[in-house]
């Protein structure tokens, strides 16, 4: 579905632009408006020597099939529609659904590992079940934790990937993906990009050779579907996808319809998100039961703060934010890392990584500023269950003054 495919202008399209028209250009001239979600699990064909071939040849190269797939464990057309758009708006030749933002991690490290590269070198901090999935060696991987400038230093010859993620989670530190690529040399530098998503920053432009994302979050946006993403090149995807068939770690039709729709939004949603938690971060930086806020340089709609009180009554507290885990979604969330999302993350590889105690992270949504300073002000005021700790000052350096100004 390229763009030149259907008659269009080749002049580059704005990113808000392409977020709508990707993967349907096509439509119109089916006499559709809205994509069509194919919910068919097999497809009928009455020449079993032909699709010996064309299964000979998905075996063979991992590439797209030319006409309907097979089974729907090869391919499916609404998802591939979805995977397109994402590939333009990441600047990625292509990229590979799958069920949830785990499953593509863990088809990233079995592609590398079919290769014989089982070494990943890896930048903490990291979402804590991709920390989990690392450290434990369960897909037979071997990490290297070091920090961004230790990893040339890092790389053996049987490393098979470098893996960040910036803006981090959830202490949202910042990684210089530029400078970083450059550490690699050959070996693919995977950026988890869930985060800032493509609004923020398309991290192939500076170097990356993999984007992974969690499309459960902004992706999609509304708390609703489940699904990951992998942005890359074309030989490297064809490889994925014989790894989404032989695993079956494929997205659903209907998830595939709904992320896609989900794009049409992600700029308008993720840029009023951002207004919001910007002006968020202005009230909370001066707050006096506010010990640390954390804010990207990219901006976001994502903040991390550190309370002087127990992180455990704000989150008793909220009446309008929703205590969940998950981000990125149309309502505000709040959590506690170290008790939940990183809580599987070793407790000193946790701390060393900047996941205090004390460390909460919210996903601000859509809602009025007004609405969630009243609701979050009045939970950090809420009743302590154990005893009052004295203010200490902040740390100089690690607080945020204002947006774009923030510390890491």
């Amino acid at each position: 579905m390229d763009a030149m495919d259907h008659g269009l202008s080749a002049i580059p399209r704005a990113l808000a632009t392409e977020a709508v028209h990707a993967g349907r250009e096509d439509l119109a001239g089916l006499g559709l408006h809205a994509p069509p979600i194919d919910l068919s699990t097999t497809y009928p064909s009455y020449d079993a020597r032909a699709e010996a071939a064309r299964i000979d040849e998905f075996a063979t190269t991992g590439a797209r099939l030319d006409g309907p797939p097979v089974y729907a464990r090869l391919d499916n057309p609404t998802v591939a529609r979805f995977e397109e758009a994402l590939a333009r708006l990441e600047g990625a030749e292509a990229a590979v659904a799958f069920a949830s933002g785990m499953a593509a991690v863990t088809a990233v490290l079995l592609a590398r590992a079919s290769q014989g590269l089982r070494h990943v070198v890896a930048v903490r901090p990291l979402y804590g079940c991709s920390d989990h999935l690392l450290d434990a060696g369960l897909l037979g991987t071997e990490v290297t934790w070091t920090d961004p400038a230790g990893i040339a230093d890092a790389i053996r010859p049987d490393t098979g990937l470098v893996m960040v993620e910036s803006p981090a989670n959830p202490t949202l530190a910042e990684a210089d993906i530029r400078a970083i690529a450059h550490s690699c040399g050959s070996v693919p530098l995977l950026v988890d990009n869930t985060f800032a998503t493509p609004v923020l920053q398309r991290p192939v432009e500076q170097g990356a050779r993999i984007v992974l994302h969690s499309a459960t979050k902004y992706l999609g946006g509304h708390g609703d579907v489940m699904g990951g993403v992998v942005a890359c090149d074309e030989e490297f995807a064809r490889t994925l996808r014989q790894v989404r068939f032989a695993t079956g770690g494929v997205l659903h039709p209907l998830a595939g319809y709904l992320l896609l729709r989900g794009l049409s939004t992600l700029s308008v949603r993720v840029r009023a998100a951002s207004s919001t938690a910007a002006e968020l971060v202005r009230r909370l930086v001066v707050d006096p039961r506010v010990a640390r806020v954390h804010y990207p340089r990219i901006g976001g709609a994502m903040i991390a703060f550190e309370v002087y009180g127990e992180p455990y009554d704000v989150i008793a507290g909220v009446r309008l934010i929703t205590p969940a885990v998950s981000l990125g979604s149309v309502d505000t969330l709040i959590q506690h890392p170290a008790s939940i999302s990183h809580r599987i993350v070793a407790e000193g590889d946790r701390r060393s990584a900047g996941v205090s105690d004390r460390l909460l992270r919210m996903s601000v949504g859509l809602e009025d500023v007004e609405d969630l300073w009243r609701d979050l002000t009045q939970a950090l005021s809420a009743p302590p269950t154990g005893s009052p700790r004295a203010a200490a000052p902040a740390v100089p350096g690690r607080s945020v003054a204002a947006p774009g100004t923030a510390g890491r």
